[in-house]
């Protein structure tokens, strides 16, 4: 379970960087809320993994998913560049995460 709450707590990494993009475009009380809300959720989610998983790798994992969704919100939905080398990295990153699931 420690593993699907981890992956819950990446989601809520993903979404507070779309609610900061969100809120650097025009700044709103209920946009800063936004953004606390959906790290908090994150941050709760995390805490609840750490209960079974090593701090390394709940944070690496959690780290590395949340920058590989970012990247993935801002090419779907902030127009971002889709660069091979973009898409190369973030299967690096991936990769990694992956990795560490399966050793860990």
């Amino acid at each position: 379970m420690a593993w699907v709450y981890l992956v819950i707590a990446s989601f809520g990494e993903i979404f507070g960087m779309a609610s900061i993009n969100l809120y650097i475009c025009k700044r709103t009380i209920p946009r800063m809320l936004l953004i606390c809300l959906t790290f908090g959720f994150g941050f709760f989610f995390l805490s609840l993994a750490m209960r079974d998983l090593p701090m390394g790798t709940s944070y690496a994992v959690w780290t590395g998913l949340g920058a590989a969704g970012a990247v993935l919100m801002g090419i779907l939905f902030f127009k971002e560049a889709a660069s091979w080398q973009r898409m190369f990295f973030l299967g690096c990153i991936i990769t990694g995460a992956a990795g560490l699931r399966l050793l860990g």
